[in-house]
């Protein structure tokens, strides 16, 4: 980023996927975002996003819940408005989480997967799980304010194992710089 940069203003996440075969349960992928307070960057969520809930200043929210995959083009979309949110936050880490419910699932057994991250037309990252096969659950990338107050991105997909609940109390934890 150049000193005429703004950063990343607005995102978007997108998610697509396949429905289960006929007589199979449908599988049921959830966006999740986490907030990181400036004070503890990688520790506790502040609060987490998902299909239940929005940011608590309406600034993250679920433009799109599918929990079969039977919609057209991209089944989720969360809208992550971060030239809004306030400074008392350092992070956003964006995850992906098979729902549990009917079947235990990971995401080789997810079909046709996709995931889109972007800001307007630029394409931050795109990805199809497949470096995470084994997982129940991955996150997908943060967004992270520096001391400008400048948002960047920074892509990476990297699974768990853990159940939803855990998943999202962890999942910004990993991966420090």
């Amino acid at each position: 980023m150049n000193a005429l940069s703004k950063g990343i203003r607005k995102a978007e996440v997108a998610l697509k996927w396949d429905p289960s075969p006929t007589g199979q349960p449908p599988t049921d992928l959830d966006i999740v975002a986490a907030t990181y307070a400036s004070s503890d960057p990688y520790g506790d969520p502040a609060y987490v996003v998902h299909f239940d809930s929005r940011s608590p200043d309406g600034t993250i929210y679920l433009n799109r819940d599918s929990k079969d995959g039977k919609g057209f083009g991209w089944d989720e979309v969360m809208t992550l408005e971060l030239d809004r949110l306030s400074d008392r936050y350092a992070r956003v880490v964006v995850g992906v989480v098979i729902q549990q419910r009917e079947a235990h699932r990971t995401f080789v057994s997810v079909i046709n997967p996709g995931l889109r991250i972007r800001e307007g037309y630029t394409v931050l990252a795109e990805d199809d799980f497949g470096d995470v096969l084994g997982a129940a659950a991955a996150t997908v990338g943060e967004f992270v304010r520096d001391e400008s107050g400048t948002w960047t991105f920074r892509a990476g997909i990297h699974g768990f194992e853990d159940d939803p609940a855990t998943f999202t109390r962890v999942m910004g934890r990993a991966h420090q710089p």
